[in-house]
């Protein structure tokens, strides 16, 4: 019977790396043995494991080794990794290596290669001196491809240190909505201004309950501020934060009063209309069709932005991407730069489930990822995909997103009484 030893390393005990690699095991139906345990004493010492792993058949050992390298456990056997020739465009040779979104090395010709652009479910293929990863759809005839098997590790994510380890410890536990969500604002602000002061790029990924709940006027005040450097979102927040600066109104419905205004229904379709005539955002600002706003914001502070489309959509707007391998495509050059070398270093989802497992998709686990929904089910859902680093707040979105505003630009509260009001297009 087929028989391997893994090799564990760093916080494996108090990360429950160990346990989660011994219940995979244990679940697909194999065998283990510890050969080696050696447990760190103090908190920030690294722990180590090497285990041995048993299956019935060689094709049951590869399914499990490419398994346990999504833990981080990698075999000690040390080989060159198998490559194939994509025999076709658009799908990748049977038998792939499936990446994972942790940082990943490829050993060829003897010596290990840096996978770059790490990114989960993707196939990986050896260009010249180097390996990156490749979309499916991305695949081309005779492109050689990593096959599953040996010459693969994957490298676990460090844990932080010293205050950092509690407030990680606390915020990527189990998600619960009795969770204080003070001290969990506080941490995000914190993160938030680290990453800004360390001249990295913020992500946010946002639904349409972002203008519905009056919550728009906040996320242009962390814009303005500089704490939203990139922005994903679909064709509707885009549609609705227009409407809302062009008529006072959010599907229909009056912001300020929440209700219905007369021909309230036409309102998005008039507002899509009127970008659509324009051209584009720029234009339409340009021409006075609206002048604050997530919209506004993004335009006027030079963000990248990208509003991808569905096949639910008004109009859509002239900017929105209706291709979706194209919106697949846009979306990992806002994460990972235009040159691809200025990964964002932070992204923070507020009431989306699709976009933000899109997004979690791409993201490699070294970026922090926070989502932020009323809905336990979205924030577990993420997470469950495996996105490693998330970590989930349950809340509502409006108050948690005012009071991340409070502690990161309190001086930019007071500049949104003095915005323009919505013109009376109606």
């Amino acid at each position: 019977m087929p028989s391997e030893t893994v090799t564990l390393a760093g916080h494996i005990i108090d990360s429950l790396t160990l346990p989660k690699v011994l219940d995979e095991i244990v679940n697909a139906g194999h065998d283990y043995r510890i050969v080696e345990l050696n447990i760190g004493v103090r908190h920030d010492d690294t722990s180590f494991a090497r285990v041995e792993v048993t299956t019935g058949d060689e094709a049951s050992m590869t399914h499990l080794l490419d398994q346990l390298r999504g833990h981080g456990a990698n075999p000690d056997t040390v080989e060159d990794a198998r490559l194939a020739e994509a025999d076709m465009d658009g799908a990748l040779p049977p038998g792939f290596y499936s990446s994972t979104n942790l940082e990943t090395e490829i050993r060829i010709d003897g010596r290990w290669l840096r996978v770059t652009h790490p990114e989960m479910d993707c196939g990986i293929v050896i260009e010249g001196n180097g390996a990156r990863t490749v979309a499916m759809s991305e695949i081309r005839k005779g492109m050689p491809v990593v096959m599953s098997g040996l010459g693969i590790r994957a490298l676990p994510l460090e844990r932080p240190r010293g205050d950092d380890r509690e407030a990680f410890g606390f915020m990527s536990s189990d998600v619960s909505s009795e969770k204080p969500k003070g001290l969990m604002l506080d941490q995000v602000a914190q993160q938030m201004r680290d990453v800004k002061a360390s001249g990295k790029r913020i992500l946010w990924v946002a639904g349409p309950a972002l203008v519905h709940t009056g919550t728009a006027p906040d996320i242009s005040a962390l814009i303005r501020a500089g704490f939203v450097n990139a922005f994903f979102a679909g064709n509707g927040v885009a549609a609705h934060d227009i409407e809302s600066h062009m008529f006072g109104t959010s599907l229909g419905v009056h912001l300020d009063r929440g209700t219905p205004a007369e021909h309230g229904h036409e309102h998005h379709i008039r507002a899509l209309n009127e970008v659509r005539r324009r051209g584009s955002f720029k234009a339409a600002i340009d021409a006075g069709s609206f002048s604050d706003g997530v919209v506004y914001h993004l335009v006027k502070h030079d963000c990248d932005y990208l509003f991808g489309g569905s096949v639910r959509d008004d109009g859509p707007m002239p900017e929105t991407v209706t291709d979706m391998m194209e919106v697949q495509r846009e979306l990992r050059e806002i994460i990972w730069g235009p040159g691809g070398d200025d990964l964002v270093g932070y992204c923070i989802v507020v009431g989306t489930m699709l976009h933000g497992i899109a997004t979690g998709n791409c993201l490699p686990a070294s970026v922090p990822f926070v989502c932020v929904d009323i809905n336990q089910a979205t924030v577990t859902k993420l997470m469950d995909r495996g996105s490693w680093q998330s970590v989930g707040i349950i809340t509502d979105l409006s108050l948690f997103v005012r009071a991340l505003v409070e502690r990161l630009a309190p001086e930019e509260l007071n500049r949104e009484s003095n915005a323009p009001l919505p013109n009376d297009h109606a």
